[in-house]
């Protein structure tokens, strides 16, 4: 899951650059794309819907990758507040990551990765530190995609490959036109082949609209 977050003041309808300290942080941290006016959620609600996932379902492995605009103090306070931070996993730079099923069986489900800060606690991952390398995102057409390295460097252990158009917003319409397998499957196979590697991460708008799970499970060889 891709997340941006923002201070927000339900008060006066606008963003926020910095922490108010007249407000509880779970008040005014919310999930919003840019401008919170337009359409916003407090983060503690989503982060306990996703704790809900994690508990009614075990097997579940989640990623969050945070476009965070908020402190990294204030990130981990709602994530405890949320009660996700008791499913996160603390990786240690140069080392390898664990299986899955290693994650599964110790309980530590969540991975978080920030944009900006991490660190802090440690499981807030610096996503483009050395972890993580990623494709550019930003495309008209889809004739405009490539596979090379964005953000992060290449010999960071984690790939994510962001897929999706923006006109200048995105839409479900241009969900339908690029998450066919066509291009979407055919995208995802170049980019292993230019990258020598597969992708971690396939990184969607409306996941659910196309053939998302097919091309990931033929990526995986399932």
């Amino acid at each position: 899951m891709m997340l941006d977050v923002h201070y927000y003041s339900l008060e006066d309808n606008q963003n926020r650059t910095a922490h108010d300290p007249a407000l509880s942080t779970v008040d005014q941290v919310y999930l919003c794309h840019s401008v919170c006016a337009l359409g916003k959620a407090r983060l503690l609600d989503g982060l306990c819907a996703i704790t809900t996932f994690l508990d009614e379902h075990p097997s579940e492995v989640l990623t969050i990758v945070f476009e965070n605009y908020v402190t990294d103090a204030d990130t981990a306070e709602v994530l405890r507040a949320s009660g996700l931070a008791d499913y996160a996993f603390t990786h240690t730079l140069g080392q390898p990551w664990p299986t899955l099923r290693t994650m599964i069986d110790a309980g530590k489900r969540l991975v978080v990765f920030v944009e900006k800060g991490g660190g802090a606690p440690a499981y807030l991952h610096p996503a483009y530190g050395g972890e993580l390398w990623d494709t550019p995102y930003s495309f008209e057409t889809k004739e405009d995609f490539v596979c090379t390295r964005g953000r992060g460097a290449a010999q960071s252990p984690l790939y994510l490959i962001n897929h999706w158009l923006s006109r200048p917003l995105s839409s479900i319409t241009y969900a339908r036109e690029v998450n066919v397998d066509a291009v979407l499957g055919a995208r995802v196979a170049q980019c292993t082949k230019e990258a020598s590697r597969g992708p971690t991460f396939v990184a969607v708008d409306f996941y659910d609209v196309g053939d998302l799970f097919p091309v990931v499970r033929r990526a995986n060889g399932l």
